[in-house]
Protein backbone atom coordinates (compact mmCIF):
# COMPACT_ATOMS: atom_id res chain seq x y z
CA UNK A 1 0.00 0.00 0.00
CA UNK A 2 1.42 3.61 -0.93
CA UNK A 3 1.69 5.33 2.14
CA UNK A 4 1.93 8.97 0.40
CA UNK A 5 -1.17 9.78 -1.58
CA UNK A 6 -0.24 11.97 -4.45
CA UNK A 7 -2.97 12.61 -6.41
CA UNK A 8 -5.87 13.12 -3.60
CA UNK A 9 -8.85 14.83 -4.92
CA UNK A 10 -12.00 13.82 -2.56
CA UNK A 11 -14.49 16.41 -4.49
CA UNK A 12 -13.95 14.24 -7.81
CA UNK A 13 -16.44 12.28 -8.16
CA UNK A 14 -15.23 9.35 -10.06
CA UNK A 15 -12.22 8.99 -7.78
CA UNK A 16 -14.33 9.71 -4.79
CA UNK A 17 -16.04 6.28 -6.28
CA UNK A 18 -13.45 4.20 -7.76
CA UNK A 19 -11.00 4.55 -4.03
CA UNK A 20 -11.32 7.38 -2.16
CA UNK A 21 -13.96 6.47 -0.17
CA UNK A 22 -12.86 3.31 0.87
CA UNK A 23 -9.08 4.86 1.48
CA UNK A 24 -10.71 7.69 4.09
CA UNK A 25 -12.79 4.83 5.64
CA UNK A 26 -9.90 3.28 6.52
CA UNK A 27 -7.98 6.10 7.66
CA UNK A 28 -10.86 7.12 9.72
CA UNK A 29 -11.50 3.68 11.22
CA UNK A 30 -8.15 3.75 12.44
CA UNK A 31 -7.89 7.23 13.74
CA UNK A 32 -10.91 6.14 15.66
CA UNK A 33 -9.43 3.93 18.22
CA UNK A 34 -6.46 6.07 18.25
CA UNK A 35 -8.23 8.97 19.29
CA UNK A 36 -10.89 7.22 21.72
CA UNK A 37 -7.32 6.18 23.73
CA UNK A 38 -6.45 9.92 23.74
CA UNK A 39 -9.37 11.09 25.14
CA UNK A 40 -9.41 7.99 27.81
CA UNK A 41 -5.51 9.04 28.75
CA UNK A 42 -7.07 12.90 28.76
CA UNK A 43 -9.79 12.32 31.49
CA UNK A 44 -8.35 9.57 33.41
CA UNK A 45 -7.93 11.93 36.33
CA UNK A 46 -11.25 12.33 36.63
CA UNK A 47 -12.15 9.26 37.73
CA UNK A 48 -8.54 9.14 39.88
CA UNK A 49 -8.56 11.98 42.21
CA UNK A 50 -12.47 10.71 43.76
CA UNK A 51 -10.07 7.97 44.79
CA UNK A 52 -6.81 9.55 46.46
CA UNK A 53 -8.08 10.72 49.22
CA UNK A 54 -9.54 6.82 50.16
CA UNK A 55 -5.58 5.35 49.42
CA UNK A 56 -4.12 7.88 51.61
CA UNK A 57 -3.48 10.57 49.44
CA UNK A 58 -3.84 13.68 51.83
CA UNK A 59 -4.65 16.37 49.43
CA UNK A 60 -7.59 19.34 49.36
CA UNK A 61 -10.91 19.25 47.93
CA UNK A 62 -9.02 22.57 45.95
CA UNK A 63 -6.02 20.83 45.03
CA UNK A 64 -8.11 17.53 43.35
CA UNK A 65 -9.96 19.79 41.13
CA UNK A 66 -6.80 21.03 40.61
CA UNK A 67 -5.67 17.64 39.61
CA UNK A 68 -8.67 17.13 37.46
CA UNK A 69 -8.68 20.37 35.76
CA UNK A 70 -4.32 20.69 35.02
CA UNK A 71 -4.68 17.69 31.67
CA UNK A 72 -7.16 19.86 30.09
CA UNK A 73 -5.14 22.98 30.65
CA UNK A 74 -1.92 21.42 28.71
CA UNK A 75 -4.01 19.73 26.31
CA UNK A 76 -5.50 22.68 25.27
CA UNK A 77 -2.43 24.63 25.21
CA UNK A 78 -0.94 21.91 23.32
CA UNK A 79 -3.68 21.41 21.08
CA UNK A 80 -2.54 24.70 19.62
CA UNK A 81 0.60 23.48 18.40
CA UNK A 82 -0.71 20.12 16.91
CA UNK A 83 -3.33 22.18 14.91
CA UNK A 84 -0.66 22.65 12.44
CA UNK A 85 1.20 19.29 12.37
CA UNK A 86 -0.63 17.46 10.04
CA UNK A 87 0.53 19.36 6.89
CA UNK A 88 3.81 19.82 8.18
CA UNK A 89 4.77 16.12 8.71
CA UNK A 90 1.82 14.27 7.82
CA UNK A 91 -1.02 12.81 9.10
CA UNK A 92 -0.14 9.08 9.39
CA UNK A 93 3.30 9.85 10.99
CA UNK A 94 1.88 12.11 13.36
CA UNK A 95 -1.04 10.25 14.55
CA UNK A 96 1.31 7.15 15.15
CA UNK A 97 3.91 8.81 16.91
CA UNK A 98 1.31 11.54 19.15
CA UNK A 99 -0.48 7.90 20.06
CA UNK A 100 2.48 5.89 21.36
CA UNK A 101 2.90 9.16 23.45
CA UNK A 102 0.23 8.38 25.25
CA UNK A 103 2.02 5.83 27.01
CA UNK A 104 4.17 8.27 29.00
CA UNK A 105 1.53 9.60 31.54
CA UNK A 106 -0.60 6.22 31.48
CA UNK A 107 2.62 4.22 33.08
CA UNK A 108 3.38 6.74 35.13
CA UNK A 109 0.17 7.64 36.29
CA UNK A 110 0.15 3.93 37.06
CA UNK A 111 3.27 3.89 39.30
CA UNK A 112 2.91 6.96 41.00
CA UNK A 113 -0.16 6.08 42.39
CA UNK A 114 1.04 2.77 44.41
CA UNK A 115 2.87 5.30 46.90
CA UNK A 116 0.38 7.55 49.03
CA UNK A 117 3.84 9.57 49.57
CA UNK A 118 4.13 11.09 46.14
CA UNK A 119 4.66 14.79 46.48
CA UNK A 120 1.61 16.85 44.64
CA UNK A 121 3.70 18.42 42.57
CA UNK A 122 4.79 15.12 40.82
CA UNK A 123 1.12 14.51 40.45
CA UNK A 124 0.59 17.73 38.74
CA UNK A 125 3.35 16.55 36.94
CA UNK A 126 1.40 13.57 35.83
CA UNK A 127 -1.35 15.55 34.90
CA UNK A 128 0.04 17.93 32.89
CA UNK A 129 1.52 14.98 30.99
CA UNK A 130 -2.46 13.45 30.52
CA UNK A 131 -2.64 16.74 28.44
CA UNK A 132 -0.66 14.50 25.41
CA UNK A 133 -4.22 12.97 24.82
CA UNK A 134 -6.37 16.24 24.62
CA UNK A 135 -4.15 17.50 22.14
CA UNK A 136 -4.49 14.61 20.11
CA UNK A 137 -7.78 15.90 19.44
CA UNK A 138 -6.70 18.74 16.71
CA UNK A 139 -4.33 16.86 14.79
CA UNK A 140 -6.40 14.16 14.61
CA UNK A 141 -9.66 16.34 13.33
CA UNK A 142 -7.58 18.33 10.95
CA UNK A 143 -5.86 14.66 9.42
CA UNK A 144 -9.34 13.36 8.91
CA UNK A 145 -10.84 16.90 7.21
CA UNK A 146 -8.31 16.30 4.46
CA UNK A 147 -10.12 13.20 3.11
CA UNK A 148 -13.34 13.76 3.03
CA UNK A 149 -15.70 15.81 0.80
CA UNK A 150 -17.21 19.27 1.71
CA UNK A 151 -20.48 17.15 1.58
CA UNK A 152 -19.57 14.66 4.09
CA UNK A 153 -17.08 16.24 6.18
CA UNK A 154 -19.72 17.04 9.03
CA UNK A 155 -20.78 13.38 9.29
CA UNK A 156 -16.89 11.98 9.31
CA UNK A 157 -15.84 14.49 11.85
CA UNK A 158 -18.97 13.50 13.66
CA UNK A 159 -18.02 9.94 13.87
CA UNK A 160 -14.18 10.48 14.53
CA UNK A 161 -14.39 13.06 17.17
CA UNK A 162 -18.24 10.97 18.55
CA UNK A 163 -16.34 7.95 18.85
CA UNK A 164 -13.08 9.42 20.11
CA UNK A 165 -15.36 11.51 22.37
CA UNK A 166 -16.79 8.09 24.22
CA UNK A 167 -13.06 7.56 25.31
CA UNK A 168 -14.31 10.02 28.24
CA UNK A 169 -17.47 7.63 29.00
CA UNK A 170 -14.95 4.33 28.56
CA UNK A 171 -12.70 5.83 30.88
CA UNK A 172 -15.33 6.66 33.86
CA UNK A 173 -16.86 3.03 33.14
CA UNK A 174 -13.87 0.91 32.92
CA UNK A 175 -11.53 2.26 35.11
CA UNK A 176 -13.64 1.54 38.57
CA UNK A 177 -14.20 -2.09 36.97
CA UNK A 178 -10.69 -2.69 36.39
CA UNK A 179 -9.47 -0.94 39.91
CA UNK A 180 -10.95 -3.91 41.99
CA UNK A 181 -8.63 -6.76 41.22
CA UNK A 182 -5.56 -7.51 40.36
CA UNK A 183 -5.46 -7.62 36.65
CA UNK A 184 -2.01 -7.63 35.93
CA UNK A 185 -0.93 -10.03 39.05
CA UNK A 186 1.92 -9.83 40.76
CA UNK A 187 3.47 -7.15 37.53
CA UNK A 188 0.60 -4.77 38.36
CA UNK A 189 1.89 -4.32 42.03
CA UNK A 190 0.40 -4.97 45.55
CA UNK A 191 -3.12 -3.54 46.09
CA UNK A 192 -3.58 -0.31 48.36
CA UNK A 193 -6.39 -0.10 51.36
CA UNK A 194 -9.29 1.80 50.79
CA UNK A 195 -10.86 3.18 53.17
CA UNK A 196 -14.66 4.03 53.21
CA UNK A 197 -16.83 6.96 53.73
CA UNK A 198 -18.46 4.19 56.53
CA UNK A 199 -15.27 3.39 57.91
CA UNK A 200 -14.65 0.13 56.54
CA UNK A 201 -11.77 -0.93 54.69
CA UNK A 202 -10.99 -3.02 51.39
CA UNK A 203 -8.35 -3.56 48.38
CA UNK A 204 -8.43 -1.86 45.29
CA UNK A 205 -5.75 -1.60 42.40
CA UNK A 206 -5.37 2.03 41.72
CA UNK A 207 -2.30 1.52 39.38
CA UNK A 208 -4.18 -0.13 36.61
CA UNK A 209 -6.25 2.81 36.19
CA UNK A 210 -3.07 3.65 33.89
CA UNK A 211 -1.55 0.29 32.64
CA UNK A 212 -4.48 -1.18 31.76
CA UNK A 213 -4.07 1.16 28.47
CA UNK A 214 -0.55 -0.04 27.91
CA UNK A 215 -1.69 -2.77 25.42
CA UNK A 216 -4.10 -0.73 23.53
CA UNK A 217 -2.19 2.21 23.00
CA UNK A 218 0.69 0.44 21.54
CA UNK A 219 -1.62 -1.67 19.23
CA UNK A 220 -3.01 1.81 17.98
CA UNK A 221 0.26 3.60 17.38
CA UNK A 222 1.63 0.26 15.04
CA UNK A 223 -2.19 0.41 13.41
CA UNK A 224 -1.93 3.92 12.22
CA UNK A 225 1.64 3.56 11.28
CA UNK A 226 1.37 0.70 8.82
CA UNK A 227 -2.36 1.55 7.74
CA UNK A 228 -3.07 5.10 7.86
CA UNK A 229 -2.11 7.67 4.34
CA UNK A 230 0.00 10.83 4.40
CA UNK A 231 -1.24 13.19 1.38
CA UNK A 232 1.02 15.27 -0.32
CA UNK A 233 -1.68 18.07 -1.46
CA UNK A 234 -2.00 18.54 2.64
CA UNK A 235 1.57 19.45 3.02
CA UNK A 236 1.91 23.36 4.09
CA UNK A 237 4.12 24.92 6.71
CA UNK A 238 3.17 27.14 9.61
CA UNK A 239 3.54 30.05 8.01
CA UNK A 240 1.03 29.31 4.98
CA UNK A 241 -0.98 27.89 7.86
CA UNK A 242 -0.85 30.60 10.04
CA UNK A 243 -3.12 32.75 7.39
CA UNK A 244 -6.05 31.34 9.44
CA UNK A 245 -5.26 34.10 12.18
CA UNK A 246 -6.10 36.74 9.91
CA UNK A 247 -9.58 35.37 10.04
CA UNK A 248 -12.78 37.10 11.81
CA UNK A 249 -14.69 33.57 11.35
CA UNK A 250 -11.65 31.35 12.48
CA UNK A 251 -12.02 33.56 16.35
CA UNK A 252 -15.81 33.47 15.87
CA UNK A 253 -15.96 29.91 16.14
CA UNK A 254 -13.52 29.09 18.82
CA UNK A 255 -15.84 31.31 20.48
CA UNK A 256 -18.48 29.27 19.68
CA UNK A 257 -16.68 25.98 19.96
CA UNK A 258 -15.88 26.70 24.24
CA UNK A 259 -19.26 27.00 24.26
CA UNK A 260 -19.83 23.10 22.86
CA UNK A 261 -16.92 21.26 23.35
CA UNK A 262 -15.39 23.23 26.35
CA UNK A 263 -18.84 22.24 27.85
CA UNK A 264 -18.40 18.70 27.26
CA UNK A 265 -15.30 18.42 28.15
CA UNK A 266 -15.34 20.47 31.22
CA UNK A 267 -18.50 19.14 32.67
CA UNK A 268 -16.89 15.85 32.22
CA UNK A 269 -13.82 16.42 33.87
CA UNK A 270 -16.48 17.67 36.88
CA UNK A 271 -19.49 16.32 36.90
CA UNK A 272 -17.72 13.61 39.09
CA UNK A 273 -16.26 15.85 41.93
CA UNK A 274 -19.23 18.08 42.01
CA UNK A 275 -21.57 14.98 42.14
CA UNK A 276 -19.80 14.05 45.35
CA UNK A 277 -19.66 17.67 46.29
CA UNK A 278 -23.59 18.73 46.24
CA UNK A 279 -24.73 14.93 46.86
CA UNK A 280 -22.38 13.10 49.46
CA UNK A 281 -24.74 9.87 49.71
CA UNK A 282 -24.12 9.48 46.00
CA UNK A 283 -21.21 7.47 44.68
CA UNK A 284 -20.54 9.39 41.59
CA UNK A 285 -18.17 6.70 39.96
CA UNK A 286 -21.53 4.29 39.32
CA UNK A 287 -22.96 7.35 37.15
CA UNK A 288 -20.36 9.45 35.51
CA UNK A 289 -19.35 7.83 32.37
CA UNK A 290 -23.18 8.01 31.38
CA UNK A 291 -22.70 11.80 30.71
CA UNK A 292 -19.75 11.50 28.07
CA UNK A 293 -21.26 8.78 26.96
CA UNK A 294 -24.82 10.44 25.99
CA UNK A 295 -22.54 13.80 24.81
CA UNK A 296 -19.98 11.70 22.66
CA UNK A 297 -23.28 9.44 20.70
CA UNK A 298 -25.45 12.93 20.47
CA UNK A 299 -21.95 14.14 18.38
CA UNK A 300 -22.44 11.21 16.56
CA UNK A 301 -25.74 12.53 16.02
CA UNK A 302 -25.33 16.03 15.62
CA UNK A 303 -22.53 15.38 12.73
CA UNK A 304 -25.56 13.33 10.29
CA UNK A 305 -27.86 16.11 11.19
CA UNK A 306 -25.65 18.68 10.37
CA UNK A 307 -24.98 17.55 6.99
CA UNK A 308 -28.85 17.48 6.05
CA UNK A 309 -29.75 20.75 7.77
CA UNK A 310 -27.69 24.38 8.19
CA UNK A 311 -25.34 23.51 10.97
CA UNK A 312 -25.75 27.15 12.30
CA UNK A 313 -29.15 26.50 12.76
CA UNK A 314 -28.15 23.21 15.23
CA UNK A 315 -25.96 25.54 16.81
CA UNK A 316 -28.30 28.02 17.32
CA UNK A 317 -30.98 25.78 18.88
CA UNK A 318 -28.08 24.08 21.18
CA UNK A 319 -27.37 26.19 22.88
CA UNK A 320 -30.81 27.53 24.01
CA UNK A 321 -31.22 23.77 24.87
CA UNK A 322 -27.95 24.32 27.22
CA UNK A 323 -29.14 27.24 28.98
CA UNK A 324 -32.55 25.59 30.12
CA UNK A 325 -30.71 22.47 31.07
CA UNK A 326 -28.50 24.78 33.18
CA UNK A 327 -31.28 26.86 34.88
CA UNK A 328 -32.63 23.20 35.48
CA UNK A 329 -29.13 22.23 37.07
CA UNK A 330 -29.50 25.23 39.42
CA UNK A 331 -33.04 24.29 40.38
CA UNK A 332 -32.34 21.01 41.64
CA UNK A 333 -28.79 21.50 43.52
CA UNK A 334 -29.14 21.56 47.36
CA UNK A 335 -29.60 25.37 49.20
CA UNK A 336 -27.10 26.23 51.72
CA UNK A 337 -26.99 21.96 52.61
CA UNK A 338 -30.46 21.60 52.25
CA UNK A 339 -33.43 20.28 49.70
CA UNK A 340 -32.28 19.34 46.31
CA UNK A 341 -33.04 16.00 44.11
CA UNK A 342 -29.80 14.50 42.52
CA UNK A 343 -32.26 12.77 39.84
CA UNK A 344 -33.30 16.05 38.71
CA UNK A 345 -29.98 17.49 39.17
CA UNK A 346 -28.75 14.18 36.63
CA UNK A 347 -31.24 14.52 34.34
CA UNK A 348 -30.32 18.37 32.96
CA UNK A 349 -26.74 17.35 33.41
CA UNK A 350 -27.33 14.59 31.01
CA UNK A 351 -29.97 16.56 28.60
CA UNK A 352 -26.94 19.32 28.72
CA UNK A 353 -24.28 16.57 27.75
CA UNK A 354 -26.49 15.67 24.84
CA UNK A 355 -26.66 18.93 23.28
CA UNK A 356 -22.98 20.15 23.91
CA UNK A 357 -22.41 16.84 21.69
CA UNK A 358 -25.19 18.23 18.79
CA UNK A 359 -23.27 21.22 19.08
CA UNK A 360 -19.68 19.82 19.02
CA UNK A 361 -20.90 18.46 15.69
CA UNK A 362 -22.84 21.03 13.84
CA UNK A 363 -19.76 23.79 14.96
CA UNK A 364 -17.35 21.62 13.22
CA UNK A 365 -19.80 21.09 10.19
CA UNK A 366 -20.07 24.99 10.38
CA UNK A 367 -15.90 25.83 9.85
CA UNK A 368 -15.56 24.09 6.67
CA UNK A 369 -18.70 25.67 4.56
CA UNK A 370 -17.61 28.78 6.05
CA UNK A 371 -14.05 28.76 4.17
CA UNK A 372 -15.48 26.78 1.00
CA UNK A 373 -17.91 30.01 1.28
CA UNK A 374 -15.44 32.60 1.69
CA UNK A 375 -12.94 31.13 -1.34
CA UNK A 376 -16.25 30.89 -3.90
CA UNK A 377 -16.87 34.66 -2.91
CA UNK A 378 -13.27 35.60 -3.53
CA UNK A 379 -12.75 34.05 -6.67
CA UNK A 380 -16.39 34.15 -8.08
CA UNK A 381 -15.36 34.78 -11.66
CA UNK A 382 -11.69 32.61 -11.90
CA UNK A 383 -10.58 29.53 -14.06
CA UNK A 384 -10.87 26.59 -13.56
CA UNK A 385 -7.00 26.30 -12.44
CA UNK A 386 -7.50 29.25 -10.26
CA UNK A 387 -10.87 27.57 -8.58
CA UNK A 388 -8.64 23.97 -8.11
CA UNK A 389 -5.89 25.60 -6.02
CA UNK A 390 -8.19 27.72 -3.88
CA UNK A 391 -9.99 24.78 -2.95
CA UNK A 392 -7.26 23.45 -1.94
CA UNK A 393 -5.76 26.52 0.18
CA UNK A 394 -9.70 26.71 2.09
CA UNK A 395 -9.40 22.86 2.62
CA UNK A 396 -6.06 23.50 4.58
CA UNK A 397 -7.71 26.48 6.04
CA UNK A 398 -10.72 25.21 6.86
CA UNK A 399 -8.34 22.27 8.13
CA UNK A 400 -6.11 24.31 10.21
CA UNK A 401 -9.43 26.00 12.41
CA UNK A 402 -11.47 22.63 13.17
CA UNK A 403 -7.68 22.14 14.70
CA UNK A 404 -7.77 25.60 15.93
CA UNK A 405 -10.80 25.54 17.84
CA UNK A 406 -10.20 22.31 18.98
CA UNK A 407 -7.22 23.99 21.23
CA UNK A 408 -9.29 26.90 22.40
CA UNK A 409 -12.46 25.35 23.00
CA UNK A 410 -10.65 22.72 25.14
CA UNK A 411 -9.84 25.41 27.58
CA UNK A 412 -13.20 24.95 28.79
CA UNK A 413 -12.35 21.62 30.21
CA UNK A 414 -10.03 23.94 32.67
CA UNK A 415 -12.55 26.93 33.33
CA UNK A 416 -15.36 24.50 34.25
CA UNK A 417 -13.57 22.37 36.99
CA UNK A 418 -12.05 25.43 38.21
CA UNK A 419 -14.90 27.62 38.33
CA UNK A 420 -16.61 24.86 39.99
CA UNK A 421 -13.59 24.76 42.10
CA UNK A 422 -13.36 28.70 42.89
CA UNK A 423 -17.30 28.82 43.16
CA UNK A 424 -17.60 26.27 46.13
CA UNK A 425 -14.36 28.16 47.92
CA UNK A 426 -15.95 31.38 47.95
CA UNK A 427 -19.22 30.94 48.26
CA UNK A 428 -20.13 27.62 49.52
CA UNK A 429 -22.11 26.58 46.29
CA UNK A 430 -21.68 26.41 42.61
CA UNK A 431 -24.30 28.26 41.67
CA UNK A 432 -22.20 31.11 40.58
CA UNK A 433 -20.16 29.29 38.78
CA UNK A 434 -23.53 28.04 36.64
CA UNK A 435 -24.72 31.54 36.06
CA UNK A 436 -21.64 32.37 34.37
CA UNK A 437 -21.90 29.50 32.11
CA UNK A 438 -25.24 30.87 31.42
CA UNK A 439 -24.14 34.59 30.63
CA UNK A 440 -21.53 33.23 28.30
CA UNK A 441 -24.07 30.63 26.41
CA UNK A 442 -26.55 33.80 25.57
CA UNK A 443 -23.26 35.59 24.21
CA UNK A 444 -22.78 32.60 21.69
CA UNK A 445 -26.48 32.43 20.84
CA UNK A 446 -26.28 36.08 19.57
CA UNK A 447 -22.61 35.36 17.63
CA UNK A 448 -24.27 32.67 15.70
CA UNK A 449 -27.43 33.93 15.08
CA UNK A 450 -25.80 37.06 13.68
CA UNK A 451 -23.27 35.75 11.96
CA UNK A 452 -24.29 32.64 10.79
CA UNK A 453 -27.90 31.57 11.68
CA UNK A 454 -30.62 34.34 10.79
CA UNK A 455 -31.87 35.59 7.43
CA UNK A 456 -29.31 37.38 5.38
CA UNK A 457 -26.57 36.51 7.53
CA UNK A 458 -22.69 37.07 6.45
CA UNK A 459 -22.56 33.36 5.69
CA UNK A 460 -25.34 31.16 6.34
CA UNK A 461 -24.30 27.91 6.64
Amino acid sequence: MAKLLTDWQPENPSQWAQSGRSIARRNLWISVPSLMLAFVVWQVWSVVVVKLPQVGFEFTKNQLFWLAAMPALSGATMRIFYSFMVPIFGGRRFTAVSTASLLIPAIGLGICVQNPNTSYALMLVLALLCGFGGANFSSSMANISFFYPKAEKGNALGINAGLGNLGVSVVQFVVPLVITAGVFGAFGGEPQVLKNADGSTGSIWLQNAGFVWVPFIAICAIAAWFGMNDISSAKASFKEQAVIFKRKHNWLMCWLYIGTFGSFIGFSAAFPLLTKSEFPMVDPTKYAFLGPFVGALSRVVGGWVSDRVPAGKVTQYSFIIMILAVCGVIFFLPHNGMGGNFWGFFSCFMLLFAFTGVGNASTFAQAPRIFSALTELRLKNASEDMLYQARNDAARESAAVVGFMGAIGAYGGFFIPKSFGTSLAVTGSPVAALVGFIVFYITCVLINWWYYARKNAEIEC
